[in-house]
């Protein structure tokens, strides 16, 4: 494979970051083809000699992004115990992807998505790193390839359905009990049993609430409104 001239690298890396900027400004569908070409000031069949495609040029800011995630990732010294560590790589994979919805929303691709790109490998592969300390902590009671499969796909589920709830309305702690859930499926984590009081009064009130009638439907509304937010406290 022929090497790009420092030139064409140069090209490459400012249409990179260009299209970047669209991302991160109006999300996936702001990096058009021509609008990538306007703000990298080049013509549009050099995004196509450079890239492929459009799906290589997005390959190709994913990479960039996650390169500096990474590196900030790699620089934080990993947690004594293996499965705070899961707990602590979580919550800066749920930042991260809430903190760059358009990004995020192509790297956790679709059905027609081609083969992972080099960034969503190099998660995947840090995911697998984690994974393995707890195996070999002994802490470990699903296999690796199934533990690993369950947090990729919880974890981007959990992104995915925070990034659609308006951000006054975002469950902030909906990532919590997704990943509590997670280490407890997946480690040998002991899981503590339900305590009474008003969170699971409020709860089953809540669920009970269709066999009422005499509420009126503002009434109603009002009190789901009230149960849940007692609920989730």
């Amino acid at each position: 494979m022929t090497e790009l001239s420092p030139i064409a690298d140069d090209t490459r890396a400012r249409i990179i970051v260009a299209a970047a900027g669209l991302i991160a400004s109006g999300g996936r569908d702001a990096a058009t083809t021509r609008a990538v070409a306007a703000a990298a000031a080049v013509q549009a069949p050099t995004i196509y000699r450079l890239f492929g495609d459009k799906r290589g040029l997005l390959d190709a800011v994913a990479e960039y992004e996650m390169a500096a995630y990474m590196t900030q990732k790699a620089a934080r010294r990993p947690h004594p115990d293996p499965v705070q560590d899961l707990r602590d790589g979580w919550d800066m994979h749920v930042a991260f992807g809430l903190g760059h919805p358009g990004l995020f929303a192509i790297m956790s691709g679709g059905p027609d998505q081609r083969p992972a790109s080099a960034a969503v490998a190099a998660g995947l592969e840090l995911l697998r790193g984690r994974v393995r300390r707890i195996a070999l902590a002994g802490r470990l009671r699903v296999s690796e390839q199934r533990a690993v499969a369950l947090l990729h796909a919880v974890g981007t589920g959990t992104v995915l359905a925070l990034l659609g709830q308006p951000d006054e309305q975002r469950d902030c702690g909906l990532s919590e009990v997704a990943r509590e859930a997670v280490v407890a499926a997946i480690t040998t984590e002991a899981v503590a049993p339900a305590q009474p009081g008003p969170s699971g009064a409020a709860t089953a009130l809540r669920a009970s609430l269709d066999q009422s009638t005499v509420l009126t439907s503002g009434e109603r509304h009002l009190l789901e409104e009230l149960l849940e937010r007692i609920a989730n406290a």
